[in-house]
């Protein structure tokens, strides 16, 4: 198992703004990504041009942060030369690491820039030995982010059994497909989630008032329907109420947020070298509240009680105000 001297703290950054409110708040680390498709958030108003990334950097190295950069979707064929220009960006701008998940983007970094540290993004969707092997020993990974499907106890299994660090997600958005590629996303709007960086576009979202009632369509499809009285939630596929067997229920996923703070002491002890925020699309005062939070919960990991202290002040910024533990107490084993 590779050694962990503490515990990183990676936070996202959707723009410079919301990346110099998660250094000052604490992150050992950030993760953002170019303005273009080479990156699984590419939201509009989201991202860096190459000049903002090298501010970033330097402003992030001035406080003793890193940042790493994002070059994990999947290229598109004869077009894989736009992945090439931003591993060559993110090297030429001093970022401290890539992440990656397309081969032949993890074999240009390493062969380009043999200096430039390049960690697996959970977009590859690594979870055993044997994968996980397979990119260290083929393009010289230094870390692995771990997809959201392993409990705590797989974790400590597999971090017995490979070389390199373990990154894993401790809150913010799930995912019940692999890891941001979703099918039925594509499915119903046409357009690839990997790529758009959103699995429900704006462009295709609808909601229709009819018989005292709200329906929430995506691509056409009904994904919900709510009451007068009740809040209406954005469309998103997974999250949708659908009719089975009379009842109407969330089939694939109930709409809550990750919030694994209260599991810290037990990941850390587990191996995990690094915990990740997700939330690139989210604002500087989220940010800063989660970092913040989770800052004071790393530096205590010796203390069970202070993170489980973090997991309820967290409450109020779950979704829908509801919170779970993922995968990593997998109580229907």
């Amino acid at each position: 198992m590779a050694a962990v001297q503490s515990a990183e703290l990676v936070c996202p950054a959707g723009t410079p703004a919301a990346l110099r409110a998660a250094v000052v708040a604490g992150a050992h680390a950030v993760y953002c990504g170019f303005r273009n498709e080479t990156n699984a958030r590419n939201f509009p108003g989201l991202n860096f041009s190459e000049a903002e990334l090298a501010d970033a950097v330097e402003f992030a190295h001035a406080r003793g942060s890193h940042v790493f950069v994002t070059v994990n979707t999947f290229a598109r064929a004869g077009a894989v030369d736009l992945w090439r220009q931003a591993v060559d960006a993110a090297a030429a701008a001093g970022a401290d690491a890539i992440l990656a998940s397309d081969i032949a983007v993890l074999d240009h970094a390493a062969t380009r820039h043999p200096n430039l540290r390049l960690h697996l993004s959970v977009q590859a969707a690594a979870g055993t030995p044997e994968a996980i092997g397979f990119y260290a020993e083929t393009f010289g990974i230094k870390r692995a982010v771990l997809p959201r499907v392993l409990s705590v106890e797989e974790i400590a299994r597999l971090n017995t059994e490979i070389d390199v660090e373990t990154e894993v997600f401790v809150f913010g958005g799930l995912c019940v497909m692999a890891e941001g590629r979703c099918a039925l996303s594509s499915y119903a709007t046409g357009k690839s989630p990997n790529l758009t960086g959103v699995c429900s576009p704006p462009s295709h979202v609808n909601y229709i008032e009819d018989e005292d009632m709200l329906t929430a369509k995506l691509g056409g499809f009904t994904i919900d329907r709510f009451a007068p009285d009740e809040p209406a939630g954005y469309p998103t596929l997974c999250k949708g109420r659908f009719i089975t067997k009379g009842c109407a229920s969330h089939l694939f996923e109930d709409p809550v947020t990750l919030n694994a703070a209260a599991l810290l002491v037990s990941l850390y002890r587990a191996g995990a070298s690094a915990f990740k925020i997700e939330g690139r699309q989210r604002g500087k005062a989220y940010v800063t509240q989660v970092v913040k939070a989770f800052r004071s919960a790393v530096d205590s990991l010796d203390d069970d009680e202070a993170a489980a202290v973090v997991a309820l002040r967290l409450a109020s910024l779950t979704e829908g105000g509801r919170q779970t533990a993922g995968a990593y107490r997998k109580v229907w084993r």
